[in-house]
This record gives structure tokens, sequence and C-alpha cells, in this order.
């Protein structure tokens, strides 16, 4: 991927405000950048590169949800990937950092020089045709198949085929699961987003659950209705029962009830 002939175009990516603010000024100074997007999570950065051309994305470590050396390992499998630069206060991660591909890893604060440093790595590494090329299948990145879990200072990965159902908990979601209840930093409405097209459906204003998880529909004793699965009854609103009926439905007649993740 050729640099553009009016600059680059760079993704800066950080969930803290000011340092994404700072970040994008420092960027925007740069007499070699065209132009800067910025993103405040990596979510909204992965769908920015699915939809648009950067030559660069500058990207935060410490992230929730997603981190950002799991999204720069989704976004090597692009068939023309972006140029990596990661800026995080933490310097233990470097070598993972270059191991994955990254041409720089700045600390915080940045420094204007330092930066100028790296955007020279960025410039040489796009005019030679970016970042090397996965020559196998081109797939879009699922950023969401699984979700990491931090525990106790350690990292465990939830797969989303093992979900049965997401109940909200004010800033962060629990997710229900044979192996237990995990919580994760994330709005229930950003998780419906992304998994909304992998059979998991709205029923309520604070759960998802998973189509294929649903074993029979219930009523409780005030007459609402429970979707019941393995792990417990979802209550389901008033608002969402009908359309939880039609996906049922739709899902049984067209032999897709259960979630080709499950037991994978």
């Amino acid at each position: 991927m050729l640099p553009s002939p009016n600059g680059l175009r760079v993704l800066a990516v950080d969930d803290v405000p000011l340092a994404l603010t700072e970040l994008c000024r420092l960027l925007r100074a740069a007499p070699e950048v065209g132009e800067v997007v910025a993103a405040d999570d990596p979510l909204s950065a992965l769908r920015s590169i699915q939809g648009d051309r950067f030559d660069a994305v500058f990207l935060d470590i410490s992230m929730p949800g997603l981190d950002g050396v799991e999204l720069a390992s989704l976004l090597a499998k692009l068939s023309e990937p972006p140029v990596i630069v990661f800026v995080t206060a933490h310097e233990e991660h470097a070598v993972t950092a270059y191991g994955i591909g990254a041409v720089d890893y700045l600390l915080k604060p940045v420094r204007a020089e330092r930066l100028a440093m790296a955007l020279a790595k960025v410039v040489r590494m796009a005019s030679a045709g970016g970042a090397p090329v996965n020559t196998g299948a081109v797939r879009r990145p699922d950023a969401m198949a699984v979700l990491p879990v931090e525990t106790a200072g350690r990292t465990r990965y939830v797969r989303r085929g093992d979900v049965r159902f997401v109940e909200a908990n004010g800033d962060y979601v629990r997710l229900h699961t044979p192996e237990g209840v995990h919580l994760v930093r994330m709005p229930i409405s950003r998780l419906e987003e992304y998994w909304s097209d992998s059979g998991f459906l709205r029923v309520h204003r604070g759960y998802l659950v998973a189509l294929g998880a649903i074993r029979e529909l219930r009523s409780d004793s005030a007459g609402g209705l429970l979707a019941h699965t393995d792990l417990g009854d979802v209550p389901v609103s008033r608002r969402h029962a009908r359309e939880l009926r039609e996906q049922l439905l739709r899902a049984a007649q067209t032999g897709v009830f259960d979630s080709s993740e499950r037991g994978a």
C-alpha cells in the first residue's frame, strides 16, 4: 500500500480521551501526515479500517474488550494491512509488539522527536508496499469471536460459542458460560452490535441471549416471558417477545438453531 501523495492517512486509537487528543495533536503537526482519524476503542478502530484505507495505525495496547496486540494481530490478516506503531505506557510489551510486525513502539508521554522517528519508519514501510501481506485466504476479521477476561492478573479467553447469555452490569457485562460467569468491561449495547449477526438477540434491556442456547419459553409467576437455558432463565421484555418468537421459528425452519461455534 503506497502512501497518499497528500501525506499519510493515520488512525489513532486510545481509550483514554486526553491521551488520544494529545496523540492526534502530535500527528497532525507532523509534516508527513495528511489526515488523522481518531478512534476511542479498538472495535471502532476495526470498523473504520474495514470501511476505509489507512497507511498506518498508532495503537494503544491496554484497552478494554480487545487489546491493541489482539487488534494488531487481526489487522495483519488483511489483504493490505496498515503499518502498526504501538503507543503505550507499558514497556514490557515491546517484545510482543515487534513480534507481530509493529515497526515501532512509543512510550507515553510521546515526544515529538520520537514520533518523527516512528513516522520516518512508517513512510519507508508504506513506500515499500506496506506490512507483509497474508498470502492465505483473506477473511474479514472477527474481533469478537473471543473475549479476553482479566482475573487476578491473568488473562483467559472466553469463546463466543460458549456464552449462553449476557447480563448487563453497569459499564460491564457478565458472560454466562458452563465454566462460570466472566466479567468484561464493555457496555451491553456494544456487544449486541457485534454479536447480533452471530445468533445473539437482545431480549431485555439488560440481557442478550444466544438463540441456540434457548431450550424453551416459559411464563413467570407474574405472567412475564422467560427464555430457559441450561444456565438459567433469561427475562424477555414485552417489546422483544415477538421478535424472539419469530427468530426462534426462523432458526428452527432453517436448521440453524444451534450455533456452529458451540462445541467446536
